[in-house]
């Protein structure tokens, strides 16, 4: 029986095994390269997403990624980037990976199949007006569909991205995302094309996100958490960048925002204390622009 779609072999895998090594290397690099292209033509569905997400954030519930092997870690790097960079609270962000993250060491594939303990993770996290982001390359992992089902249950909004056409996932979605990548030159090995165009299509969720919420300004991640010496730098020439004072007086406004970026901003534009730049920010959403517009004002 032939197999299509994730399980399919790549039209120029054959005889991959006999190639002298730059050839292999150059056929790898194009699968990489043509599995990046597909997220071209899902722009809008991303974008859908990412409204989701924001609108489930900006009312005080969570951002929950779902997912078992390669597709759960794509999963899971996303989520766990977003607090440090965006200054999104980690109580906002939750992942159900397939066989709980005690089994990163090795990877089994049996908690894939694992439909009860998928309840089970997705009754515990997951409530009502949340974001759930379920994430199956083949659309028909059990664990991705059964964690999606129970969120639909629970009045979730639910997003749903899988590589395959017709995937069983997407009747469970509000917002579908198919990321039609071609066989991989490795068959099955959806780590490779899949991964990469799922995870280049998590960025770009993510940061869209982070824009609708305001922790974005001019390409400057303005929310982000600054809890070493290279982040705290960083917070220095964001405000420098944003606001045009030098590196040593946003350092110290930054100190004095204790750690906020957003604050030392609202501080270097004009803003008389912490706490009447607090309010301008509250005020305006905690969108930067919007709160730099009425000091201007």
């Amino acid at each position: 029986m032939s197999a299509g779609g994730t399980e399919g072999l790549h039209e120029k895998a054959k005889g991959l095994d006999t190639m002298v090594p730059s050839d292999i290397l150059s056929l790898l690099s194009s699968g990489q390269q043509e599995a990046a292209r597909v997220v071209d033509a899902v722009h809008d569905d991303i974008a859908a997403a990412s409204a989701l997400a924001a609108d489930a954030i900006a009312a005080g519930c969570k951002l929950i990624y779902a997912g078992a092997g390669s597709s759960g870690l794509m999963a899971m790097a996303d989520a766990l980037e977003l607090p440090g960079t965006y200054g999104i609270g980690r109580a906002q962000i939750a992942i159900l990976f397939a066989g709980g993250t005690s089994n990163l060491s090795d990877m089994p594939g049996a908690p894939e199949d694992d439909v009860d303990q998928a309840r089970l993770d997705a009754e515990a996290a997951i409530g009502a007006g949340d974001c759930v982001v379920t994430i199956s390359a083949s659309g028909s992992t059990p664990y991705a569909l059964a964690v999606a089902a129970v969120a639909k249950e629970k009045g979730a909004k639910v997003v749903g991205i899988a590589n395959n056409p017709n995937a069983k996932l997407f009747d469970l979605c509000d917002v579908a995302i198919l990321l039609r990548t071609p066989p991989e030159f490795v068959s099955g090995s959806t780590r490779m094309g899949a991964g990469t165009a799922q995870k280049i299509a998590l960025n770009m969720f993510s940061t869209l996100m982070a824009i609708r919420l305001g922790h974005v300004h001019d390409g400057y991640m303005v929310n982000l958490r600054a809890d070493n010496k290279k982040l705290v730098e960083r917070a220095a020439r964001i405000v420098s960048g944003v606001t045009g004072v030098d590196i040593s007086e946003a350092g110290r406004l930054v100190e004095k925002a204790s750690g906020s970026v957003k604050i030392a901003i609202l501080l270097a534009a004009g803003a008389k204390t912490k706490n009447s730049a607090e309010t301008m920010l509250a005020e305006s959403g905690h969108n930067v622009r919007r709160a730099l517009g009425r000091i201007s004002g």
